[in-house]
């Protein structure tokens, strides 16, 4: 087995209906606070959605272990996933060939985002569970 890790449980994104209210929750009753807050047009399944990550130190605007709030901004875009588990990984290309070789699925193509520094994809596991697989770029 190689000493370096293939692969990273490092995030936990949480569809949710009221983003703003469930942020405010989350920072109200565990203490975490705003880091970033994004607009991607293109979601999972090219879907839009609103996101914020929020952190344990305030000082951290993406943490290493992130809880990210999820909002879909069309709400005719009906979601069984209310859990998005969150992979970091050195060799995003490797991790989807080993995914799909153990029966994973690739629900989106890798996507180069250069302003974020990061590549992303989005997978199911066997039995349907969402993934999001990134690879840091900067």
């Amino acid at each position: 087995m190689s000493a370096e890790p293939i692969a990273a449980y490092t995030f936990t994104k949480l569809v949710v209906d009221d983003l703003d209210a469930m942020c405010d929750y989350y920072c109200s009753v565990f203490g975490l606070h705003p880091g970033t807050r994004e607009r991607f047009d293109d979601g999972v399944g090219g879907e839009p959605i609103d996101e914020v990550a929020l952190v344990a130190n305030p000082g951290d605007p993406f943490g290493a272990v992130s809880l990210l709030c999820f909002e879909q901004r069309d709400p005719a875009a009906a979601s069984r996933d209310e859990v998005i588990l969150g992979f970091t990984t050195p060799d995003l290309p490797a991790l989807v060939d080993r995914l799909t070789k153990a029966g994973g699925e690739l629900v989106s193509p890798i996507k180069e985002m250069p302003s974020h520094e990061i590549r992303v994809a989005f997978a199911r596991d066997p039995e349907g569970h969402l993934c999001e697989l990134v690879e840091l770029t900067g």
